[in-house]
């Protein structure tokens, strides 16, 4: 019998620790709750414990419902106080991995996480990291750490790997019908893993070790940049040649088989696609190989939202105007439709290039109402300007860099003087299609 199980003997449900509360650990303990657990939810920003506890959301597209069932249930208790953690039976790690400032993996909000959970772990418990990060970093960086607390992996307390797959504003899917990777350290790891998801997830998959799961989450990120990276060139190519990319890959998709769709854009944003292949790239370093696909990838899909400047730069010029002393509106800084992420957004990269060439940049997004100082890129203090047809007829060139539902494109398109389009979202405007410029 393992740890887990004694600790479990003669409970049905277990009691869920998350550490990490934003766009992947406040969907996977709300599941949990939903599920029938008595869920502690940790985070380090005292805010986000206490919109909780007020059943408010601070993700836009997180029902507020949700929460406020959970809460007065009492199967949701969210703090700030790490000594929680004591009372429950596995402990699930959902923070940050970025990279640093030499694009290196920065492990710090992961092993501080460690730390806090040496303090406080007990005999029988599970910790699982869902974090992405390096093959390798559950084995060789985190059981060191949650060892200091005198306790042995894999014989005292359980751990393993299990990747988040969270697609914020996905529709079609959720966190509890997204299937589960999950790799324990031992097979009793894995089995007490298995168990655990099994009160959240419809379908978790077993894999032979953490260093399994860790690489598939860093591969899917990476087939989908490379992916995304040969589509933004091959826009590149068609758009000197006079053909629409757009069409193109449609045209292509009618094919049943050998062909998945991917579609360029502006630049690539959010916490995973960026930031996730170069984790693999970092790792390769290790085994003295170059990945040549993933570093060709960054490349193409980094200098995307230069691209969308010398467009825009493209759209002034038809009308006689320089960039310089031109007014700029960006429609859209999150990173994605439909949501207040903006984590690794274009957007951002646009803003910047477009001011240093001497633009005045506004940007509107309904979904992100400020930008905070620490992830701004320029002096400036943006803030969501309102839409009206005087001030969108104000603005020398409008850029669509997300493409929200919400938008009215015809009515953009009419009351603009010029539109850059980064999104194809302009394709079924009738009125004023002279007036787009596709970037």
């Amino acid at each position: 019998m393992s740890a887990f199980t004694e600790r479990m003997a003669g409970r049905e449900k277990p009691v869920i620790g998350v550490i990490g509360l934003g766009y992947v650990g406040l969907p996977l303990a709300m599941e949990f709750a939903l599920g029938g657990c008595e869920v502690f939810g940790v985070d380090v920003d005292p805010e986000k414990p206490k919109l909780l506890e007020e059943r408010h959301s601070y993700l836009k597209h997180f029902p507020e419902e949700m929460i406020a069932s959970a809460m007065d249930t009492g199967h949701l208790h969210a703090t700030t106080d790490f000594s929680v953690l004591s009372r429950v039976d596995a402990i699930l790690i959902a923070v940050p991995t970025p990279l640093g400032i030499s694009r290196d993996p920065d492990l710090s909000y992961v092993l501080n996480s460690c730390r806090e959970t040496a303090l406080h772990i007990q005999r029988g418990q599970l910790v699982i990291l869902e974090s992405t990060t390096y093959p390798g970093t559950t084995r060789d960086e985190m059981v060191p750490v949650l060892e200091n607390s005198g306790l042995t992996a894999g014989v005292d307390f359980h751990i393993a790997f299990s990747p988040e797959r969270e697609d914020p504003g996905n529709k079609n899917f959720k966190t509890r019908t997204i299937p589960k990777l999950v790799g324990g350290l031992t097979q009793a790891c894995t089995e007490a893993s298995v168990f655990v998801y099994g009160f959240a997830i419809d379908n978790v998959v077993p894999v032979s070790s953490p260093e399994v799961a860790e690489m598939a989450k860093i591969v899917e990120n990476t087939y989908r940049a490379v992916n995304i990276a040969l589509v933004n060139e091959l826009k590149l190519l068609a758009q000197r040649m006079g053909i629409d990319i757009w069409e193109v890959i449609d045209a292509a998709a009618t094919k049943p088989f050998g062909f998945t769709a991917f579609y360029p854009g502006p630049g690539l944003g959010g916490h995973c696609i960026p930031i996730d292949p170069f984790y693999l790239t970092w790792k390769a370093h290790e085994f003295e190989m170059s990945t040549k696909f993933i570093e060709l990838a960054g490349e193409i899909n980094t200098s995307m939202p230069g691209y969308v400047v010398d467009r825009v730069c493209d759209a002034l010029n038809s009308s006689e105007k320089s960039v310089k002393g031109s007014r700029v509106l960006l429609l859209g800084m999150a990173y994605k439709p439909d949501i207040d992420d903006y984590r690794e957004t274009p957007a951002l990269k646009v803003m910047k290039k477009l001011v240093e060439r001497g633009a005045l940049v506004d940007y509107n997004d309904p979904y992100i109402p400020s930008i905070p100082s620490s992830t701004r890129q320029t002096d400036m203090q943006p803030v969501s300007v309102d839409l009206s047809e005087e001030m969108l007829s104000g603005y020398d060139c409008a850029v669509v860099i997300t493409n929200h539902a919400c938008y009215d494109y015809q009515w953009i398109v009419s009351n603009s003087n010029i539109v850059v389009d980064t999104r194809n979202a302009c394709v079924a405007v009738e009125d004023g299609k002279e007036k787009v410029f596709k970037a």
